[in-house]
């Protein structure tokens, strides 16, 4: 954090963290927010990040949290496809929420294996850092 707020100074160019952009288009979309993370010790920072920054934003929002373990053993044993259909199958439980977060970059392949669902966006941080990062830079 504090590391990119000093290249946020020093430089001309768009800086983002990590997981900005995605979290904040989670916060515009609406307040029932869940977080669906691979390495469970992550979850705490991303959600106290997530209630900071709607609460800058004036921003009521309600998280859910799950983690998948088996999703990051399958991934370190070389298991794509088993990583991507054991976020897939957690998102199922999640189906009355507004927005989805796959909280780790790694997770961004199971995003096109969650069905569509009336009301709900699902979002990776990659996805929305490039698509944030393109439109700050056609406004530059």
């Amino acid at each position: 954090g504090p590391a990119i707020e000093a290249a946020r100074a020093a430089v001309k160019i768009p800086v983002l963290k990590p997981n900005e952009a995605m979290m904040e288009e989670a916060i515009a979309t609406g307040p029932r927010i869940t977080l669906l993370a691979t390495f469970e010790p992550s979850l705490p920072a991303m959600r106290a990040e997530l209630e900071q920054m709607a609460a800058a934003r004036n921003a009521r929002i309600d998280i859910s949290v799950r983690a998948i373990p088996a999703a990051l053993a399958a991934l370190e044993s070389g298991d794509g496809a088993e990583h991507d259909k054991q976020i897939a199958v957690a998102a199922e439980e999640f189906n009355d929420c507004d927005a989805l977060l796959l909280c780790q970059f790694s997770m961004a392949s199971a995003a096109e294996r969650i069905p569509a669902r009336r009301g709900r966006s699902v979002f990776t941080s990659p996805y929305s850092a490039v698509a944030r990062l393109k439109q700050l830079l056609a406004a530059h």
